[in-house]
């Protein structure tokens, strides 16, 4: 058995360094020089970084940094890259890095790594270590201007606005793309309190098993069968991973929002801009459309420099950085390339000024690609200042409109929800979020039609709308509601529905298309921090943020809305029946609830739109 295991050990050491020597190969025509250095932090961990720097460099130039738990030794030349293509050509030296315990970096990793104490000099986080490359850089490669600027996506986003935090002098200017903001509430682990079960275990599984990504094996091309077969999340410890990822320990012990949830929040970390920073958020998003929007909202307060910014598009998670962006999914956009305009005209003016001084630095305090119309336009504020509410309300007969219900109307809807029979949040199959095939990257796109036969969900639509309504701004869904059960997950859906006979593109006649949709837990409606059972029955209200939009609902089209109580498997059956702890219930738990939504005059649900008119 040992030898077999050093045989083992020794195929993994070549594997990687035959790994590392392909990935060190470079192509003649390539314009950039390629290195490998392992830098030094404060604490003496070494992180392993990629630098390119132009060969036919004729000019000191600025540092552009990415750093990411994904791995950077296959990164190709920069100009070879379609992400950076616009600024490979302009010129920079670009610097990738593998973040502390992840691929060919020393140390431990740590998910979403907590702010360190700064009163402690050996202390370590993201913002200390992207301050020891950008320092190590400055007095190591030469020919460098002294500014530096950082940029990514999601993760890659996050460790860019956290290097914001507590920059180095020499960063100058960050573009972060994309950042989760705040697990409990949004993004990729929960949405207000409802667990992310697909999402979150397969990440967790695919970031902390190993040094490098991999997949759970789940033998199932159709996880919905594997995830309702699964049974309580008791059962991931016991049957599955048996406590080897940390971070699905975390979310176990902690189900409500705590000290852990909250210090991990960027609302807690971020303070005021000091630097420049430009924040980058898809309209589906199907990861983290939230993030930015709230890492604006919170630095916007504090922004007494205009150094804040922010720019929203039609892209699914990250769909900017590659391909044109004429479409998403089946949605098209009028032949507009709206990754290639991002690219070229937002990403590379930003860095050019603020790195190069090169450009006019006139950038619009919020840059959107308004859907529907299909126009860029460009606002002095977000939300917009011209916008005003105008609640678009729930009736009888499956009827919606700006008329709030009369006093004769029925006072609900009612449905049966059964965890047995959830709801699946996409049409199946349900592939590997990352897995072959996945049709992940679209579902907030996908046609809603492939629920609306079900009897555990319910719609209500306008009449068809003679003039274009255009929403640009926040919403804010207002939902009386009871169960007849003491917990209940309440799912609301903002739908553009196409006309009957869509003559632009026959086969979008009938279209359901999702512009906005969350989800809240209703333990939480009085607090996040102190669940409580709800009362059976009873009619109460949950207000619900669905987050911002810049849509025009055309002329001809219709307006909907659906509710439901399961979003399987993204999100995890409730069990219906209040436990303190969802981790820790058992099969029994779970349990049928009939659950009503509310349309009566003392109870009229509706969400409020922010119409510009």
């Amino acid at each position: 058995m040992k030898a077999f295991f050093n045989l083992i050990v020794i195929l993994v050491i070549l594997f990687f360094n035959i790994s590392s020597v392909s990935a060190q190969q470079t192509k003649p025509d390539d314009k950039y020089n390629r290195q490998e250095v392992m830098i030094p932090m404060r604490d003496g961990i070494k992180l392993h970084t990629v630098i390119f720097t132009p060969k036919d460099q004729k000019e000191k130039l600025p540092f552009l940094m990415l750093r990411t738990p994904y791995g950077v030794n296959d990164n190709p030349s920069p100009e070879r890259q379609g992400y950076i293509k616009d600024m490979a050509e302009d010129g920079y030296i670009f610097v990738f890095q593998d973040i502390r315990g992840r691929y060919l970096s020393e140390g431990k990793y740590a998910m979403m790594r907590f702010s360190r104490d700064k009163k402690d000099p050996k202390a370590i986080d993201e913002s200390s270590d992207t301050y020891d490359t950008i320092d190590w850089l400055l007095k190591n490669v030469p020919e460098n201007n002294g500014k530096a600027g950082m940029y990514g996506i999601s993760y890659d986003g996050w460790t860019t606005i956290i290097a914001a935090t507590d920059p180095h002098p020499a960063l100058k200017a960050v573009s972060e793309q994309a950042t989760p903001s705040d697990m409990f509430m949004n993004d990729d682990i929960h949405h207000n309190g409802a667990f992310r079960l697909s999402y979150a275990f397969e990440y967790a599984f695919m970031e902390e098993i190993s040094k490098t990504d991999s997949l759970y094996q789940f033998g199932n091309y159709d996880t919905y069968n594997w995830y309702l077969k699964l049974g309580p999340l008791s059962n991931i410890n016991k049957k599955y991973v048996h406590n080897v990822l940390p971070s699905w320990n975390d979310f176990t012990k902690h189900p409500n929002y705590d000290e852990y949830w909250k210090k991990q929040s960027l609302a807690y970390r971020l303070d005021s801009p000091r630097l420049a920073i430009q924040h980058v958020s898809g309209w589906w998003d199907q990861e983290d459309m939230v993030g930015p929007q709230d890492a604006y909202k919170v630095l916007e307060k504090r922004d007494k420099n205009h150094q804040n910014f922010i720019v929203m598009g039609p892209w699914r998670h990250g769909g900017w950085a590659g391909g044109e962006g004429k479409n998403l999914g089946n949605i098209k956009f009028d032949d507009q390339a709206t990754g290639t305009y991002f690219r070229k005209e937002i990403q590379a003016k930003w860095f050019a000024w603020y790195l190069k001084g090169k450009g006019d630095g006139n950038f619009a305090e919020a840059i959107s690609f308004q859907t529907g119309s299909n126009q860029w336009k460009n606002y002095t504020a977000w939300p917009p200042k011209e916008a005003t509410v105008k609640n678009i309300y729930f009736h009888s007969n499956g009827k919606l409109s700006f008329t709030p219900p009369s006093a004769t109307e029925s006072k609900f809807d009612s449905y049966v929800s059964d965890p047995a029979k959830p709801v699946p949040y996409r049409a199946r199959p349900i592939e590997e979020t990352y897995g072959p095939g996945s049709r992940w990257y679209f579902w907030l796109t996908e046609d809603q039609r492939f629920v609306q036969n079900r009897p555990d969900v319910l719609s209500w639509e306008t009449d068809t709308l003679t003039d274009d309504i255009t929403v640009t701004g926040n919403l804010l869904a207002k939902i009386y509601a009871a169960t007849s059960g003491t917990d209940a997950d309440w799912v609301v859906k903002l739908i553009d529905v196409y006309p009957a006979e869509y003559k632009k593109e026959l086969k979008m006649s009938g279209y359901e298309l999702m512009v906005a949709a969350d989800v809240f837990r209703g333990r939480f409606r009085k607090s996040f921090e102190k669940p409580e059972p709800m009362i059976p029955n009873k009619a109460e209200l949950y207000t619900i943020d669905l987050h911002g939009i810049d849509h025009v609902f055309k002329k001809g089209h219709k307006i909907m809305v659906q509710v439901q109580s399961t979003w399987f498997p993204i999100i995890d059956r409730n069990p219906q029946k209040y436990v303190p702890n969802i981790f820790e219930a058992t099969e029994s738990d779970y349990q049928k609830a009939t659950e009503m939504i509310y349309h009566s005059a003392g109870a009229a649900s509706c969400i409020g739109l922010s119409v510009v008119e």
